[in-house]
């Protein structure tokens, strides 16, 4: 009965491996398709629509084929780099009657990000063509661009209820303590706080006062944003009193926000797009509230970037991790090969470098700085761009650059390196579980996950860190011309908004990555209004490619990714975010190798979203247990 029990799971097993062998190649078959007829497509006039149902980040995540054969949520992430380029284009394309921002479904960004974007929808504005933001509900960020367009709408139903930064951290020191999990933390700098939910039940007193210096330069920069795009809002008394606002318009938020001029117009879509379609044109024959409309990605395919260029630009995006990775993430060795085949088969005269990282791996932020290293050693100029962040091993990778360029905005700094190891004596005694065996040296075994670390092993892997972390802070010095005395001060692991990372010396420049290419063209003795880039990237693979397609193709209203539009539906959104965060930070615990340097205050400052690896991981539990 065992055998024919085995032999049955195994074809199972191999009828399920031919359906996702066929699945990927029908998939592949209709991308070939798709591929096939996807030249350019013919842009009309109209407005072109930015419909923002996800996250705004430097470099999306490259979709997994299995990813989409699961048939779950892929939320939709937009680079940067195109949106802000193609509005840009949309201000002087006469086909191009008005910008349309749906934020109904927004996702997030950094506030350097949400900058960028807001200052070419600003552009946009100040030429004459209109720009209409629409929303049920604003959130912080959504809001920071919606105060640059012409005209902001709002669904009657909605309402916006602004928070500024901040909020709760896990903390998981009284679980830790009631498993019995030992976490053994080495750590130089006594702002570098990422090992403090494993460690401590609250936040220290130093990471308290870092974060709320941080966070309250940004929400003062977010506030002066607010008051030059849109004078006419009150936010004053929402940010101080949301709850007098509220009551005093009997709970109708809608109406307290149009009372305050924070929106122009209450009005549901089809009134909306009744207005769209007094300035874009529209088909009187279709449904009521339907305009022309140009869609984004099309426009965006409309005008591709050049495949070859005297500026090389590469870009370290997400967590900076050990070996190969895919987009999103940034793998030393698949940056470093990024870099040096760059330098090997184009004739580059510089090479810009944009950081938009927390940090992560040591080993993996040399091995990139190494290669930029050999960039200089060949004579070219060399210029780092930091975006919404550029923190720990973000920073790392960047003290290579003859100039830095951040946003005030930008976050940055959180100089400082830590290690964790977990052991497990205490939970395996709670279990009648316990350890011995020979040992020839203090090191036998060491570091031991089952039986703990002994003093020898602790002394040599703190002074392995404080090694570490020397070795950090003379790159800095030796990068921002400082004494490694001043470094250390400056240092610590803390975390600095880019305006004051500019007054500390740890920044060259205020600007984008647009001025960030200018000045390496400069410094190349280049053309700066003629000077052609080329990125070193891998080309997405067909599957991120085909997502791309589908999704141009949807209609929006079909489009149920993203977090909901409503203020209780997003509030059950997150809460599931929270708990994707718990398990990703119980995964980060039991995986966490090498010498790390890594930014905690980064992670509650950027996309709602939180890490997709996160979420996926949420769905596998789920699955699991049948929920």
């Amino acid at each position: 009965m065992k055998l024919v029990r085995g032999a049955w799971k195994l074809l199972v097993g191999i009828k399920d491996a031919l359906v996702l062998v066929a699945m990927l190649l029908f998939f592949g078959v209709l991308f070939a398709a798709l591929n096939a007829k996807s030249a350019p497509a013919t842009i009309k006039d109209g407005a072109l629509v930015l419909d923002l149902n996800g996250p705004i980040v430097e470099q999306p995540e490259e979709v997994s084929p299995f990813a989409m054969l699961s048939g779950g949520e892929i939320m939709q992430q937009y680079r940067l780099r195109d949106l802000v380029r193609t509005i840009d284009a949309a201000k002087d394309d006469a086909k191009v009657k008005a910008i349309v921002l749906d934020l109904d479904r927004f996702g997030g960004a950094y506030p350097a990000a949400l900058g960028e974007v807001s200052d070419a929808l600003l552009r946009v504005r100040t030429s004459g063509k209109p720009v209409l933001a629409y929303a049920t509900g604003y959130t912080d960020g959504g809001y920071r661009l919606a105060a640059a367009a012409s005209e902001v709408w709002m669904d009657p139903m909605g309402g916006i209820l602004l928070a500024g930064p901040g909020g709760s951290q896990l903390y998981y020191k009284g679980l830790i303590d009631k498993l019995g999990v030992n976490a053994h933390v080495y750590r130089v700098g006594k702002f570098k706080s990422f090992v403090e939910p494993y460690t401590r039940a609250d936040q220290s007193p130093e990471a308290r006062a870092a974060s709320e210096a941080l966070y309250g330069v940004l929400f003062d920069q977010w506030k002066q944003a607010i008051a030059k795009e849109r004078p006419k809002a009150q936010i004053a008394p929402l940010l101080t009193q949301p709850e007098a606002v509220v009551t005093a318009a009997g709970g109708d938020i809608a109406k307290a926000n149009l009372a305050a001029g924070l929106v122009d117009k209450l009005g549901d879509r089809t009134a909306f797009g009744r207005r769209v379609a007094q300035i874009a044109g529209g088909d009187t024959s279709k449904p009521a509230g339907y305009f022309n409309a140009i869609k984004y990605q099309a426009y965006v395919d409309s005008k591709p970037l050049p495949k070859t260029g005297d500026i090389g630009i590469v870009t370290i995006a997400g967590e900076i991790v050990d070996g190969k990775a895919k987009a999103g993430s940034a793998g030393g060795d698949t940056i470093a090969k990024y870099i040096l085949d760059g330098l090997a088969k184009n004739d580059l005269k510089a090479l810009v470098v944009r950081v938009d990282s927390p940090g992560g791996s040591v080993l993996a932020s040399e091995k990139i700085r190494l290669a930029i290293m050999a960039a200089k050693k060949k004579g070219l100029p060399v210029v780092v761009s930091m975006g919404g962040l550029a923190a720990s091993g973000g920073y790392w990778v960047s003290t290579p650059g003859d100039v830095i360029f951040a946003e005030p905005s930008t976050i940055t700094g959180s100089i400082g390196i830590f290690g964790l190891i977990p052991t497990f004596e205490n939970t395996l005694a709670k279990i009648g579980v316990t350890t011995d065996g020979v040992k020839t040296t203090p090191l036998s075994g060491q570091p031991d996950v089952m039986a703990g670390t002994n003093p020898q092993t602790d002394a040599v892997l703190q002074a392995a860190i404080e090694h570490g972390y020397a070795q950090f802070i003379g790159r800095v010095a030796a990068s921002r011309h400082m004494t490694p005395q001043r470094v250390n001060e400056i240092a610590q692991g803390r975390v600095w908004d880019g305006g004051t990372a500019h007054q500390l010396g740890l920044v060259d420049r205020f600007g984008t990555l647009s001025d960030a290419v200018a000045e390496a063209a400069r410094r190349a003795k280049l053309d700066p209004k003629t000077a052609q880039v080329q990125y070193l990237e891998k080309k997405p693979g067909w599957a991120a490619e085909l997502a791309k397609q589908l999704a141009a193709r949807d209609d929006k209203d079909d489009d149920a990714s993203g977090p909901p539009s409503d203020a209780f539906g997003r509030i059950a959104w997150e809460r599931r975010q929270l708990f994707a965060q718990a398990l990703g930070d119980v995964k980060r615990l039991a995986t966490s190798g090498g010498v790390q340097a890594r930014c905690l205050e980064c992670a509650g400052l950027g996309p709602v979203g939180g890490v997709a690896s996160d979420g996926r991981l949420l769905d596998l539990v789920l699955a699991k247990i049948g929920l």
